[in-house]
């Protein structure tokens, strides 16, 4: 099966190594395979969802654990029994016959064949943690301008439960991962700047999450942009927030490439404190490889990748400016410039930033002994058992995220909000 880097996954959260499915369309005829199904495609131990939709002269796919939706089929025959679809630009195909009310097939590509038993309908997502309204605090759409970059960001600022605006409460700017992505951070269907926006409205602290630049309500150039585009995004929200007035302290809470963006803006000293969820210590060619060989380990491959193989692979391949700044970009200069309150939390399962390797390096880097002793404004933690995420898991690899129904781990919304509050409110 060909693994490759999906172009929306492409920043740091997601360098993510997921099956990329592109197809185009024509049609035949549906009979009782009319209608929409959905399996599962397993390899060792990756799982990925899929959805069909067959009607008259057409087929699409969904692809929901890469947020993949509508993608157009070439069909190549459709009856009442059998389904023959192809792939052309992957050099796949998916055959079935109609039996006792399932589609059982084979997904052929690159040399593999893989079953694939398609079920009638949707499938059924549970997101239990996904805040429903009405909700017991005020939020407010609203925009800001990069006018270094004329990027118009949109975003939704949520007041604290109770909020009074004459006492000035903390706040955070929401950073994402890698990846074009909404203001919820929406990923599998899960929404973990949404729920976090929640937990800290209900418990004192405000915050604010914002559309990607290119993503939803929010304009941008995406072609050519790497972090240090998105970090002055982030930045211009930063000085939206504080022309406000309506605030205290002002922090940043970023996961995963938005931890990269927190250590920049912590080191340029435009914020107050930040919160770093998974944000790396190592260079992005180490991270990559890192993540490589935790895949091929998973798949019961040797996991011999180094650097200067990925390097000469990179040389062959055609990039573009974020993931070569990515690969390049070393943050241990940026984060020894820390001085303000910082949160650093990683999980030890997590496959894409690795606790084990990262933590011990922003340790160093922080501390100003050889003991590698934090000041007492900073703190480090790692969660047993929770992925790149936040969320309890098996394996921490991407695979599991779409198919855990917690969204992120209480004890980390719980640990976020308490040091956000030691920090800031009680010193006031």
């Amino acid at each position: 099966m060909r693994i490759q880097i999906n172009r929306t996954t492409r920043r740091i959260a997601g360098v993510l190594l997921l099956l990329l499915l592109s197809v185009t369309s024509y049609g035949a005829t549906a009979g009782n395979i009319e209608g929409t199904w959905h399996g599962t495609l397993k390899l060792n131990a990756m799982k990925l969802s899929i959805v069909m939709h067959f009607s008259d002269n057409a087929c699409t796919l969904d692809s929901p654990d890469q947020g993949a939706k509508g993608i157009k089929g070439e069909v190549r025959e459709i009856t009442a029994e059998k389904v023959d679809v192809a792939f052309p630009t992957l050099n796949a195909t998916y055959t079935g016959m109609l039996k006792d009310g399932k589609i059982e097939g084979t997904f052929t590509q690159m040399g593999y064949k893989l079953p694939l038993v398609l079920e009638e309908g949707q499938p059924v997502r549970i997101r239990p943690q996904t805040p429903q309204p009405p909700f017991p605090y005020q939020t407010e759409e609203v925009s800001f301008v990069n006018t270094e970059d004329s990027v118009s960001l949109a975003g939704t600022l949520t007041y604290p439960v109770g909020y009074n605006s004459k006492r000035k409460v903390p706040v955070v700017i929401m950073v994402t991962g890698s990846g074009l992505q909404n203001r919820d951070e929406e990923l599998f269907e899960h929404k973990p700047f949404l729920v976090i926006a929640d937990f800290l409205a209900r418990n004192g602290i405000a915050s604010l999450r914002y559309d990607d630049r290119g993503a939803g309500l929010s304009t941008g150039d995406i072609e050519n942009v790497t972090t240090e585009g998105f970090c002055r995004d982030a930045a211009a929200g930063i000085a939206f927030l504080r022309k406000t007035g309506h605030f205290s302290k002002i922090g940043v809470l970023g996961h995963s490439e938005g931890g990269s963006i927190a250590f920049m803006l912590a080191a340029q000293k435009k914020c107050d404190f930040i919160v770093s969820m998974a944000g790396p210590g190592l260079r992005g060619d180490s991270i990559i490889v890192e993540q490589t060989n935790e895949l091929l380990r998973q798949q019961g491959q040797p996991a011999t990748m180094t650097v200067r193989q990925m390097r000469l692979t990179m040389l062959l391949q055609k990039t573009n400016p974020w993931y070569d700044y990515f690969v390049d970009f070393d943050p241990a200069p940026v984060i020894k410039q820390i001085k303000c309150p910082a949160l650093l939390l990683n999980g030890d399962k997590d496959s894409q930033v690795m606790a084990a390797s990262n933590i011990p390096v922003i340790r160093a880097l922080l501390s100003d002994n050889e003991k590698h002793q934090l000041p007492d404004n900073q703190v480090i933690k790692v969660y047993p058992g929770l992925n790149h995420l936040f969320q309890h898991c098996t394996t921490g690899m991407p695979a599991e995220y779409g198919s855990i129904e917690e969204t992120i781990s209480e004890e980390v919304l719980h640990d976020i909000a308490e040091w956000i509050k030691n920090t800031t409110i009680s010193k006031q």
